[in-house]
């Protein structure tokens, strides 16, 4: 059994964004969440009373990805415009825009120390941006893959990316090394253990499966839902008790991260769920899908 309680009960309905929901953030405290969509706009909400606070307009395409700050002072969006939008949370303005990627940028990541952010993408690139000084350019750019970079997470010194050549790369910033694990199967979602010694990988075969992050070994496979065709995220809860996924049926599932079994399946959408996010400290859940909906689940 699991000592901690899982949500299950759809709370509250976030709507606003016109047409499919791409990606829902929490804030580092779980009070806020941003969420970003096809209609190419970033919504601030408090999602615990159900209400829009801000919305933020600039994108000139689809939003991709949403990453916070550790002060919740600013953000970073990505998307269809090959751009990342660095914005102040409290004014709206957009602070910089940055450019180097040869096409849609697929996600986005903060260093824990907010000094650098890492961004990825179709151009088959990883760029670290220096958020200190005012450079139009990348401080480094990455690019040992052979295929589009779907994802990123980020570790004290070390940055993990997943690509849809099957292979997950670690990239020790300090010491300049690189670590390539073969997963044979494209990896189009990639997040890790609360604890960090764990990495969560999605790929279309309809499974998620739970890596041991220094050594690549399988740790456990998770099944019941349905990824064969778009990017379904995947996390853990807080506890780092269960695996949540999305699915394209627009179920939520829940297994036991130990047994593999599902415990709680969720329905709610009305069409694939794309990205799932989940309360640092608190059994709550946040669900995105192409419905236009977000679902606050408690």
């Amino acid at each position: 059994r699991m000592s901690a309680a899982l949500p299950s009960n759809a709370e509250t309905k976030l709507t606003g964004h016109q047409g499919p929901v791409l990606v829902v953030r929490f804030n580092g405290d779980g009070n806020y969440c941003l969420s970003g969509g096809q209609d190419r706009s970033v919504r601030l909400w408090n999602p615990h009373r159900s209400n829009l606070v801000k919305t933020y307009r600039g994108h000139g395409y689809e939003v991709l990805d949403i990453a916070v700050t550790h002060d919740n002072e600013r953000f970073a969006s990505c998307g269809g415009d090959k751009a990342i939008f660095l914005w102040d949370v409290a004014t709206g303005r957009i602070i910089r825009r940055l450019r180097g990627h040869a096409s849609r940028v697929n996600c986005v990541r903060f260093s824990p120390d907010d000094s650098l952010l890492l961004s990825a993408g179709y151009d088959q690139t990883l760029r670290c941006w220096d958020c200190r000084s005012n450079s139009q350019d990348a401080m480094q750019v990455l690019d040992d893959f052979k295929d589009s970079v779907s994802s990123l997470a980020v570790v004290q010194n070390e940055i993990i990316a997943g690509c849809i050549d099957g292979r997950i790369r670690r990239y020790d910033i300090r010491a300049g090394t690189l670590t390539t694990d073969t997963i044979a199967r494209p990896v189009t979602w990639l997040a890790l253990s609360n604890d960090a010694n764990c990495i969560l990988c999605s790929s279309l075969d309809s499974t998620v499966r739970l890596f041991d992050k220094q050594d690549a070994q399988l740790l456990s496979e998770y099944v019941g839902h349905v990824n064969k065709e778009y990017k379904v995220e995947a996390c853990l809860t807080n506890t780092d008790e269960a695996v949540v996924s999305g699915s394209e049926d627009g179920n939520l599932l829940f297994w036991n991260l130990v047994t593999g079994e599902v415990v709680q399946t969720l329905k709610g959408h009305k069409g694939v769920v794309c990205s799932i996010a989940y309360h640092p400290s608190q059994p709550c859940l946040l669900s995105a899908s192409v419905d236009a909906s977000i679902l606050v689940w408690k």
